[in-house]
């Protein structure tokens, strides 16, 4: 955990907490209430790295505000795999699993993560059968949906998969067809496995056709169907 990071004591309730996910419905009060002596709320800005590849995982994150990028070392360089925006649990296959991080995760904007200890999620897993199914469906919600990625950014070129980070930003993290770009062109470049400066100049294409507008980091998309056709296309 990054230093700059610190607890923070707001919400400690999750019977109250307005943004527990959606899976956590299904569970009573009773099932709940232990929780707030089982988990830390941790505030982090831009930067920080809230799970460390190659770290031992003691516990569940679950972040609660903000987004995220989750990136993975490879032979030659790290490899962002997504971003990802409040509310979603972090990290759980690797928690799961080998109990070693197997990739990082890290704040590309101001975020809030509860860590929730992990034999005490186990506990409520084996407890509540809603819960777990709940639990299991997004593991392989979020699996089809790597499955998807991975063969997109393989088979389109560079400008369909810029297209589609585009629409994906508009679509699912942001919910609007004006946002702020949540990464540097270089992440976006790394994001869609090619160069700063062939997004820099595949950018400036889509604005001279009408397709974005571009003002310093915010884009703005004015013709949906046409970046459509270049998703689809490839």
């Amino acid at each position: 955990m990054n230093h700059n990071a610190y607890i923070c004591r707001m919400e400690n309730d999750c019977i109250k907490c307005s943004v527990k996910p959606k899976v956590a419905g299904v569970l009573c009060e009773c099932c709940l209430d232990p929780s707030k002596t089982n988990h830390a709320t941790v505030q982090f800005v831009k930067g920080d790295m809230i799970i460390k590849q190659g770290n031992y995982s003691t516990n569940v994150a679950f972040l609660r505000k903000g987004m995220v990028k989750i990136h993975l070392a490879g032979p030659s360089y790290e490899q962002i795999v997504r971003i990802v925006k409040a509310p979603a649990y972090l990290g759980l296959p690797t928690t799961f699993g080998n109990k070693i991080n197997q990739y990082s995760i890290t704040a590309i904007s101001e975020a809030q993560v509860c860590y929730i200890d992990i034999d005490f999620f186990r506990n409520l897993l084996k407890a509540n059968e809603q819960f777990s199914y709940g639990i299991i469906l997004e593991l392989c919600q979020n699996e089809l949906e790597s499955f998807r990625r991975c063969a997109n950014r393989t088979q389109k070129q560079a400008r369909g998969n810029l297209a589609d980070m585009i629409l994906d930003f508009a679509t699912n993290i942001f919910e609007s067809d004006t946002f702020i770009l949540p990464i540097s062109q270089s992440e976006m470049g790394n994001l869609v496995d090619t160069s700063r400066e062939s997004i820099s100049r595949m950018l400036s294409e889509f604005a001279k056709d009408g397709v974005i507008r571009m003002t310093g980091k915010q884009l703005e998309i004015l013709n949906k169907n046409s970046l459509q056709l270049i998703s689809q296309n490839g």
